[in-house]
C-alpha cells in the first residue's frame, strides 16, 4: 500500500477515524477530513504519522456545499482510495421532518458522495486502480420510524454503488458499498448515555434494549473490523469484488 493515498471523509472521530487508522496502519498515506478545528486535529496525525512511518494530513470542509468538496479533493492531491463517509442524521416524524435538514442530508450523505467520486475518478482512470467505498448501513436495507433522511439516503448509496462500479468495470477501480451494523461511535454513545439516564439503565442493560431488534449478539459492530474490510478491499485479492453491499452487522440483515 506504500506511496498510495487514501481520502477518508468524516473522518475527525468515530467509525471514520477509525478507518483511517486502519489505512495508516496497513501503509497508506492518509488524508482525514471533518468539521472539527485543524489545531485539534494536529496531535492525531501527528501520532498516525510517527506509529505508522506514513504521511496524515487533515482538511476542514463542509461537504454540504459543493465548492467545498472540490477544495477537499484539490487539498488532498492524489486519491487512490476514496471512502464516502460524512452524514449527517436527524430524528422526526415524517410530517415534522424540517425541509432544511432534508436538503442537508441529500447534501452531505448523497451528493458529496457523488461529487467526491466524479473529481477523483479521472486521476484513478489515468493510474488504472482504485478504490471506492460508500458507507451505507444496515438501513441502506431496513427502514425504521422517525429517520427517513438516514433510510434514504443510505439505500441511495446502494444505487451510486452499483453504478459507478458498473462505468469503471475493468479499469482496475472497485467501488463497493459497506454497511456497518450499530457501531459505538460518539453518536450512539451519547444516544446510549441518554437511555441510561432516561430509564435508570445500566450500561449492560441499556446496550440490550439498544440493539433489541437489530443485532442479535448484544454487542456493538468493532469500528476496527469495519476498517479491516477496507484494508481487505484495497488488496489485489479483491479486485474482483465490486458493485457489491457487504454487510458487518452482526446477521442483522440476515434476521
Amino acid at each position: 500500500m506504500k506511496g498510495r493515498v487514501a481520502l477518508v471523509t468524516g473522518s475527525s472521530d468515530g467509525l471514520g477515524l477509525a478507518m483511517g487508522k486502519g489505512l495508516a496502519a496497513a501503509g497508506f498515506d492518509v488524508v482525514l477530513h471533518g468539521l472539527a478545528n485543524p489545531d485539534g486535529m494536529r496531535q492525531t496525525c501527528d501520532e498516525l504519522m510517527r506509529a505508522h512511518d506514513v504521511g496524515v494530513r487533515y482538511v476542514r470542509a463542509d461537504v454540504a456545499h459543493p465548492d467545498e468538496i472540490e477544495s477537499l479533493i484539490d487539498a488532498a492531491g492524489r486519491v487512490d482510495v476514496l471512502i464516502n463517509n460524512a452524514v449527517v442524521r436527524h430524528f422526526a416524524p415524517l410530517e415534522a421532518f424540517p425541509l432544511e435538514r432534508w436538503d442537508q442530508a441529500l447534501a452531505v450523505n448523497l451528493t458529496a458522495a457523488f461529487r467526491a467520486t466524479q473529481l477523483v475518478l479521472p486521476g484513478m482512470r489515468e493510474r488504472q486502480w482504485g478504490r471506492i467505498f460508500n458507507l451505507s448501513s444496515a438501513y441502506g436495507s431496513r427502514a425504521i420510524a422517525n429517520r427517513i433522511d438516514y433510510v434514504t439516503t443510505k439505500t441511495a448509496l446502494l444505487g451510486l454503488t452499483r453504478a459507478v462500479a458498473v462505468e469503471t468495470q475493468g479499469q482496475g477501480i472497485t467501488c463497493n458499498a459497506v454497511c456497518p451494523g450499530s457501531v459505538l461511535t460518539p453518536n450512539i454513545e451519547g444516544r446510549l448515555n441518554a437511555l441510561m439516564a432516561e430509564k435508570q439503565l445500566d450500561r449492560h442493560t441499556a446496550t440490550r434494549e439498544f440493539l433489541n431488534g437489530k443485532q442479535a449478539t448484544g454487542r456493538f459492530v468493532e469500528a476496527s473490523h469495519v476498517a479491516d474490510l477496507i484494508v481487505y478491499l484495497c488488496s489485489d485479492s479483491a479486485a474482483s469484488i465490486t458493485g457489491a453491499t457487504l454487510p458487518v452487522d452482526d446477521g442483522w440483515m440476515a434476521g
